[in-house]
Order: C-alpha cells, then structure tokens, then sequence
C-alpha cells in the first residue's frame, strides 16, 4: 500500500508541477507563450506520462474525483479511498510548493491566482457560479465515462493511456475560459494553498462539483456497460487513469 500511495503522491506532484508550471512559466512570456492551447496539451501529456509510467504501480488516479468514480463503479475498494485522496493532496501541494519557489524567482512576481481556479470574477471569462458548477460536473462526468470505458476489459487494449490524455486536453481546451478547469481536487487545492484569499473562498466548487460528477459517472457506466459494476481484472487496475 506504501508504494502505491507514493505512486500517487508523485504522480499528482507531476501533473501540478508541470501543468500549472505551463501556465505560469510560458504562458504568456514572448516568445514562449503558449496560450490555451499548449497549457491545455501540456496537462494532457503530464496524465499519459504518469499513466505510463505508474498506472501498473497504483492505477494512477491523480485525481480524487477519480478514485471516488472507480469506487462507485465498485473498481475500487472503499477503505483505500481516503488513503488515495490523502496522497493526491499532500504530492499536489508540494508540486505547488516548489513550482512557487521557482516562480517567486522572477523579479515583480506577484501570485494573485496562481493558476488557481475560480468563477464570477475570478473566471478568466467571467463566468457565474452556475456556469462554473455545470461545467465542472459535466467535464469529470464525462471525463470519468472515458476512464471507465477505456479500461474495461472489452475495450481495444492499449489504447487508454493516450485516450485519456487526449480527454483532459480537449476537457482544458473547452473549460480553461469558464473556471481556469480544475477537474481535480487535487490540483485546485495545490494552487489554491499559494494564491491569494479568494482561491481558498472558492475551492469548495472545485472539490464539490468534479467528485459529483464522477460519482454520477460511477453509477452510469456499468448501466450503459450491459452488465453489473464488478472489480476490476488485473489488467483494469493497473491501467485506469
């Protein structure tokens, strides 16, 4: 259990340092800016790397909303749950830690948001609360569809790593202008603990709405699947996200 919860908190430590690190070192810095488009492919590729690179050592969930689906799903046992998020937390905010520590390195740095997530004025659309909370819930929804789908024993093999990479992408690419696109308690919680004040006002939305919505796709899935959520085969477990 030691391993595959350090699996997890490195993992996660991974996908905040260098997805929230595109968006803070080379966003917008000429001639390096890579706009929406490279952050969203830059946390894509960060989830197939760790995927590969540790789904054989823990499932590589990263992500709480993730393992609360696979729980509903019955994929995942309920006793290894708070363990999982647990570790997901702790490797988020310590990417986040040293991302800041390199950050603050720059001359004139000022956190304000930190690639933290919001809504209203602290959408980078300005987006309401209603709009944020939709979107959040239907992205993991469906985001927790793909895992499910993808990693399911009569799925094509070996194709679920880059299918889910490829989904956090397109999810970043429709979502970064509504909330900044958390999908990941994790991930909102890491940058929320280095930003200012109202990062921590608002991340209750960010834990709330994506593990909503991977609960509901818990309980979808095995319906639309055609047969009763059981555990997953080996090869499940060691794949999924």
């Amino acid at each position: 259990m030691g391993n595959r919860l350090a699996a997890e908190a490195i993992g996660t430590f991974w996908l905040v340092f260098a997805g929230c690190g595109s968006a803070l070192l080379s966003a917008g810095i000429p001639p390096l800016g890579i706009g929406v488009f490279g952050i969203a492919f830059a946390f894509g590729v960060a989830v197939v790397t760790m995927v590969y690179a540790f789904g054989h050592i823990s499932g590589c969930h990263i992500n709480p909303a993730v393992t609360v689906g696979l729980m509903v799903s019955k994929r995942f046992p309920a006793h290894e749950v708070p363990g999982y998020i647990a570790a997901q937390v702790i490797g988020g905010i310590l990417g986040a830690g040293v991302l800041y520590l390199i950050a603050s390195g720059r001359a004139g740095f000022v956190p304000d948001g930190f690639a933290s997530n919001g809504y209203g004025e602290h959408s980078p659309g300005g987006y309401s609360l209603v709009a944020g909370f939709c979107a959040e819930t239907v992205f993991a929804f469906f985001f927790l569809l793909i895992i499910l789908g993808t990693t399911d024993s009569r799925a094509p093999q070996g194709f679920a790593p880059l299918t889910i990479g490829l989904a956090v992408a397109l999810i970043n690419w429709a979502g970064i202008p509504v909330t900044n696109l958390s999908l990941n308690p994790a991930r909102s919680t890491a940058t929320a603990v280095f930003a200012d004040g109202w990062a921590l006002q608002q991340l209750w939305l960010f834990w709330v709405a994506p593990i909503l919505g991977g609960a509901l796709a818990g309980l979808v899935y095995p319906i639309l699947a055609g047969s009763p959520a059981s555990s997953p085969t080996k090869r499940e477990a060691k794949s999924s996200r």
